[in-house]
């Protein structure tokens, strides 16, 4: 078996990631900055100063100290609005990445390991599914299944799961004939303990940086579902059908704050994900020194 560290071994590898991930400036800043957005999205029913639905006399108010970030056509405030959005882009983009990460991590642990006809089938479905277009293979399956929240994540999931699954096989095949693999076959060991708790950690670096690639994405395709009215649906909030308001010339000329704000946050947090992936990516890369 591959020996286990100790705890202050651990301890001073954690410390080393953390010191390494720091170095990377703009990764190191990206991380403060979406974690000050996740707290103001998890706090919207306490932040927020009216209820995101909740339709005032003010129609398409310009922004002020009763509405910080104006009104839309129907009154509602869109700071509120904003905050409970982003909080579903986040739930969505976490949720279908932690989806599409743990689907594609099993295929790929169990097509790499024993390789063979498994190897063969989910290679090919894997094939298969990458050889749509992707977009386009969201847009059908956003008009065969209903829109909402839940549909969006379970879409998003099974689509990005191919690309997780090929990292995790192509890695498996590379450590599966190390000695601690060997010598856990040797003794005994069932499948499911070499795959999970021999192979698996070693994969898991690559897993993470490559999962952050997935969040960026599966960001901005929520947004552009909901967009295109395939996504969350009103009055539901999130960062894409905030941004449906600005379809009219009227709208981008003469009310800005009705899509300024929104656009901003996608943007805002699909750059500062790539930036943590990244620093992720180079704090964990052996040729890097210490």
């Amino acid at each position: 078996m591959k020996p286990s560290s100790a705890s202050n071994g651990t301890e001073s590898y954690l410390h080393t990631l953390w010191r390494r991930f720091t170095r990377h400036r703009a990764g190191f800043v990206s991380l403060w900055i979406v974690l000050a957005i996740v707290i103001l999205a998890i706090l919207a029913p306490v932040i927020a100063p009216y209820d995101p639905n909740a339709i005032n006399p003010e129609f398409s108010a310009a922004p002020s100290l009763k509405h910080l970030l104006g009104t839309d056509s129907i009154g509602r405030d869109m700071f509120s609005r904003l905050l409970y959005g982003t909080r579903v882009s986040l739930l969505v983009g976490f949720l279908s990445t932690l989806l599409a990460t743990g689907l594609g991590t099993v295929l790929g642990l169990i097509a790499g390991y024993f390789g063979g006809v498994a190897d063969m089938i989910i290679m090919r479905i894997t094939d298969t599914v990458m050889s749509f277009p992707y977009i386009l293979l969201i847009l059908v399956a956003s008009v065969i299944f209903s829109p909402g929240m839940w549909n969006i994540i379970l879409i998003l999931g099974f689509v990005d799961w191919p690309g997780v699954a090929r990292l995790v096989r192509g890695n498996v095949m590379e450590i599966r004939n190390a000695d601690y693999v060997q010598a856990a076959r040797i003794e005994g060991m069932p499948g499911r303990y070499i795959l999970f708790s021999e192979i698996l950690p070693d994969t898991l670096a690559p897993i993470l940086v490559f999962a952050t690639s997935v969040m960026a994405v599966s960001i901005l395709d929520e947004a552009a579902l909901s967009f295109l009215g395939m996504g969350v649906q009103p009055p539901q909030a999130s960062l894409g059908n905030l941004l449906n308001g600005a379809e009219s010339v009227s709208v981008l000329t003469g009310m800005p704050w009705l899509w300024v704000s929104p656009g901003v946050i996608i943007i805002i947090l699909v750059i500062c994900t790539n930036f943590i992936g990244d620093a992720m990516r180079d704090a964990v890369d052996p040729s890097m020194t210490m």
